[in-house]
């Protein structure tokens, strides 16, 4: 067999129908869509709506809470961390960041930084600068004598927006 030779098994590739193209092709007029009513129309046809009845994801109960503005981590653990220094794919004399950790490939792309767990077990003195750190993960950061940095988390918009409101109500009253 050679590169030339390899096809597609019997079957596998289709050709798609070509509806509306005359009454002699048995697609023609309607194209395979019936008569009038909403699903004959281009671009009617809604998801979950059931004709008026009140659409089964809206009668079913609803539980728990949905952020409107969920925050984006990679959660690291710290005994995957211990993994990845012991293999020498991470440097435990210098700082551990999350530019550290995704090049090392422990944390892939989040859009709010990397949130330290304690599961596992430390054992080299390393020191982190992340975004967040569980309290177990603090203490075994400690027991092993390093130590952990949590960075400043960004302001909420609603929280820069009050303090421009408030900025400009106090420069207007200056005046």
């Amino acid at each position: 067999m050679k590169l030339n030779d390899i096809r597609d098994n019997e079957g596998a590739r289709h050709r798609k129908m070509r509806v509306g193209r005359g009454i002699g092709s048995g697609k023609g007029k309607t194209a395979g869509r019936g008569q009038k009513g909403a699903k004959a129309r281009s671009g009617v046809s809604v998801a979950g709506f059931e004709g008026g009845q009140m659409p089964l994801h809206m009668r079913i109960p609803k539980r728990g809470f949905n952020a409107l503005n969920p925050k984006d981590y990679a959660e690291v653990n710290l005994g995957i961390v211990q993994k990845f220094i012991d293999a020498g794919k991470l440097d435990a004399s210098g700082v551990i960041d999350h530019e550290a950790l995704k090049n090392a490939g422990v944390a892939r792309g989040s859009k709010h930084g990397v949130r330290l767990l304690g599961k596992g077990e430390l054992t080299s003195k390393a020191s982190f600068r992340v975004a967040g750190a569980s309290k177990g993960a603090l203490e075994a950061v400690a027991k092993a004598g390093g130590s952990v940095e949590v960075i400043a988390k960004p302001q909420p918009e609603h929280e820069k927006k009050q303090a421009r409101r408030e900025a400009n109500a106090a420069a207007k009253a200056a005046k």
